[in-house]
């Protein structure tokens, strides 16, 4: 085996590893360069000297703590080999994945016992993996739901394609109940739970649509069959309310509003019209709105 030269930050103490190298450590283990270079053929030969010299230094010494973050370095391309069979989830990216495969390698390395005789690797795997399963358990689903029916989501998948198969059709919430041994109610409560593993777009097309040519399009989206607010409803409102306060008006007052709302004439051509001034005019209507504001106002 060949072991890489050691590495000394010049901004360290005397014999102090530098950020991300390891000097020669202590004594009895090899000098280590930088710990996540190391080949993997080298890193096995190392982690089991390491692991040796880490169960006999006390927890929480400088020269444990040294130690064990040299076996985390030199195995984190074990945690990068188990997090490539995750690529294709398509859930998360990559690093969120090493990360949370290298908790599952730290708690591997706190729990080995040599005495058992079980290589590294092998023990350090499902550790590695399994925390990586449970990162996607517990952040795939699109609502929160107990971790019993996430369970039960893949009791009931696994129950129904292997009904499907043996019934031939599709199996009812009786037969997914008597083949798992569990009651109804725990099936349709697992069924319900299951649909919050994925939510669907508002954008998806739907093709469940009676408009023959939004069909043949491909389906319109949710949004585009909720109605929107019409201004012209509240027009409608409007003109309702506003009536019986129209009916309690004078004569010359419903004319003034007839001829510059209906006709749209200005205030002067209606003076004229009605023989009084423009400035008369412009006090009448102004007077004539503010009472209708209010009685309108009153009713609200």
């Amino acid at each position: 085996m060949t072991t890489p030269a050691t590495h000394l930050d010049p901004a360290s103490p005397a014999g102090a590893p530098g950020p991300g190298r390891r000097g020669s450590g202590l004594a009895g283990l090899p000098p280590v360069g930088r710990a996540t270079e190391i080949s993997p053929e080298d890193a096995r030969e190392l982690t089991l000297l390491f692991l040796e010299r880490l169960g006999e230094l006390e927890e929480g010494t400088r020269e444990h703590q040294y130690v064990r973050n040299t076996l985390i370095e030199m195995n984190l391309s074990l945690v990068r080999f188990v997090a490539n069979r995750f690529r294709n989830r398509g859930e998360g990216e990559m690093e969120d994945i090493v990360q949370v495969g290298t908790v599952g390698l730290i708690k591997a390395i706190d729990r080995f016992d040599l005495s058992r005789e079980v290589a590294f690797t092998s023990f350090a795997i499902p550790y590695v993996q399994g925390e990586i399963m449970r990162y996607f358990r517990d952040t795939s689903w699109s609502v929160h739901v107990p971790r019993r029916l996430q369970e039960l989501r893949v009791e009931l998948a696994r129950a129904r394609e292997h009904l499907v198969a043996e019934l031939d059709r599709d199996p009812s919430v009786e037969d997914l109940a008597e083949h798992l041994g569990r009651t109804k109610d725990e099936v349709v409560e697992g069924m319900v739970a299951a649909a919050g593993y994925r939510a669907g777009s508002l954008d998806t097309p739907n093709t469940d649509s009676d408009d023959e040519h939004a069909t043949l399009a491909g389906g319109r989206s949710h949004p585009d069959r909720i109605g929107v607010d019409d201004p012209g409803m509240q027009l409608v409102e409007d003109i309702r309310a506003l009536v019986p306060h129209m009916a309690e008006l004078d004569d010359r007052e419903r004319t003034i509003l007839e001829l510059r709302f209906g006709s749209e004439m200005t205030q002067a051509r209606i003076g004229a019209e009605l023989g009084i001034s423009q400035m008369h005019v412009s006090r009448l209507l102004a007077g004539t709105l503010a009472k209708l504001r209010s009685r309108m106002l009153a009713d609200g």
